[in-house]
């Protein structure tokens, strides 16, 4: 009798401990310095199933590596690379700037751009071309030496997850949402079945500053995540995941600075060097913004529950701009998310600065 109490009472807490966990999938366009997403998840206490990319500021195969690559400065290639979507579901190249020559140039057009293989040859990652060319001058963070999973992608690798961990695991999107609309589409219950689906892009009202502002400024402000792939953004901001968060306009709210810096090099490790060398002060922290609202959605000071869509329309000079609305006068096909007006930049600053300073080791 007591022997079957003790059976039933550990099966509970071991149940009670699964049912507690908290799965993630990070999927952005990685870089050299974006390490600082999956440090924070780590420290926040996330199982990180895996990274996943698709092209934005370079093409997902420069991506892949990076991926690989800042995993591995810190011992932790334990954590799968699954690679994603190297075209959008529509847009092109070509597409993009033959919108551009109608409705006016971005500041930043992510792999877009037209390639600058001078620029290449001093460091940056690659843009336009070829999309399987691979800039070995731009991993300051090291070549890398593992592979990426070469049996799945991303997307099926999304749905897979989410199916295996039902309600979860949480979806973090930074970067265009491509992926995460191959899995809404492949799977009709993908998006009920996970968690939810943070996301860094979907900009409100910004017009002026992009018109009356600097450069940067314009730069700073547009929506490259969401126009990169207009139609995805779309489909997944209004599939029904449980809670939709929207980092936008918040994540220019805290910017780098060589204050923080300079603290984050009093402890001297191989990432924390890294931040230090070659980050810069030039940007806000947005990547970073939205996973610290996945992460603990209580550094959300203010936000509100409005009806989103995505612009969708090749035309128009929204295109893959998103659009806000009440409930009364919302649209057919748009839900309500959560978008976030202001963080707790302090608190922001903190889970960076621990994140960096003291890296998870898991592996």
């Amino acid at each position: 009798m007591l022997v079957g109490l003790l059976v039933t009472f550990c099966t509970s807490i071991i149940v009670s401990v699964t049912a507690q966990k908290r799965y993630a999938i990070l999927d952005n366009d990685w870089s050299s310095t974006a390490f600082t997403v999956p440090l924070m998840a780590l420290d926040g206490g996330l199982d990180v199933l895996a990274l996943t990319d698709c092209t934005g500021d370079t093409w997902q195969p420069q991506e892949t590596l990076h991926a690989l690559a800042i995993l591995e400065v810190g011992n932790l290639s334990c954590i799968p690379v699954v690679p994603g979507a190297t075209w959008p579901l529509l847009q092109t190249v070509e597409r993009f700037q033959a919108w551009q020559s109608i409705h006016g140039p971005l500041v930043w057009q992510g792999a877009f751009a037209l390639p600058n293989y001078t620029a290449e040859a001093l460091g940056t990652d690659p843009t336009g071309g070829d999309p399987n060319r691979i800039v070995p001058a731009a991993f300051v963070e090291g070549f890398p030496s593992t592979k990426p999973v070469n049996t799945t992608n991303a997307a099926n690798y999304m749905v897979e997850m989410v199916n295996k961990y039902p309600g979860q695991v949480s979806i973090y999107a930074a970067g265009p949402l491509t992926n995460v609309a191959l899995a809404v589409r492949m799977d009709p219950a993908f998006a009920e079945n996970a968690k939810e689906l943070v996301i860094m892009g979907g900009y409100v009202d910004v017009e002026l500053l992009q018109a009356t502002g600097s450069l940067l400024m314009a730069n700073l402000n547009s929506d490259i995540n969401l126009i990169m792939d207009p139609e995805a953004a779309n489909i997944a901001l209004t599939a029904p995941f449980p809670n939709i968060t929207i980092a936008g306009n918040v994540a220019n709210q805290v910017m780098a600075t060589q204050s923080f810096l300079d603290e984050v090099i009093q402890v001297n490790n191989s990432y924390s060097n890294l931040m230090y060398k070659y980050y810069g002060t030039e940007f806000p922290f947005w990547d970073e913004t939205a996973m610290a609202l996945l992460i603990d959605p209580s550094i959300n000071l203010n936000s509100t529950n409005v009806f989103v869509s995505v612009d969708t329309a090749y035309a128009s000079p929204s295109y893959g701009n998103i659009h806000v609305y009440q409930k009364a006068l919302a649209p057919p096909n748009t839900r309500s998310v959560q978008y976030v007006f202001e963080v707790n930049g302090t608190k922001l600053q903190d889970m960076i600065m621990h994140a960096v300073q003291y890296p998870p080791q898991v592996c």
